[in-house]
């Protein structure tokens, strides 16, 4: 005999989706970024501007419906071989699953980054996640790191912010795979 508290069937957890924002993300963004600390938190608009200005460099992670990662990058106008990126955010219920490191190949492999041989990104010092993430990425592809101090906590940002170093990665070869071999799901 089974107890009517006994749970019949276990719920699948669905795969994570990899996905190229659009404007209709920003506002599901903004809110990962919130409940994402130490992330500087940025305007919904800037979070929509990411979404559709930046959407061949950034990628949303989904989980069903549930936004559960997302990172915005850009290929600066004057470095045309080089991918930035600005934020990389990954909810509490998504870590742990190396997602963050799938979704910078994410990136890396799309038609727009043909051309990509470096990245880069700001982090300050305490931030120990991010310097693993980016750290097991150039090892990943087999590329030299640089870092410098990009914006001075007292000369950039009035004593309010940790200073932002740079790191740079590279040069490695480009990723890029055709769309049709391009993962989505994880």
């Amino acid at each position: 005999m089974i107890s009517s508290n006994a749970v019949t069937a276990t719920q699948k957890t669905p795969a994570i989706k990899l996905e190229k924002p659009d404007s209709t993300t920003g506002w599901q963004v903004h809110q990962l970024i919130q409940q994402s600390p130490p992330l500087d938190t940025n305007s919904v608009y800037c979070n929509l501007l990411q979404c559709s200005h930046f959407a061949n460099t950034s990628v949303a992670a989904w989980q069903g419906e549930q936004l559960v990662g997302f990172i915005s990058g850009y290929i600066p106008p004057e470095k045309a071989d080089c991918l930035f990126i600005w934020q990389v955010a990954v909810s509490p219920a998504a870590r742990r699953q190396r997602l963050a490191s799938k979704m910078l190949q994410h990136i890396l492999q799309r038609p727009t980054c043909a051309n990509v041989t470096f990245l880069e990104t700001t982090i300050t010092a305490d931030n120990k996640a991010s310097w693993a993430l980016f750290e097991s990425l150039a090892r990943s592809l087999n590329a030299a790191t640089t870092t410098d101090v990009l914006f001075d906590k007292t000369q950039h940002f009035n004593g309010q912010h940790d200073s932002e170093h740079l790191l740079r990665i590279g040069p490695f070869q480009p990723m890029q795979l055709s769309d049709d071999k391009h993962p989505e799901s994880i």
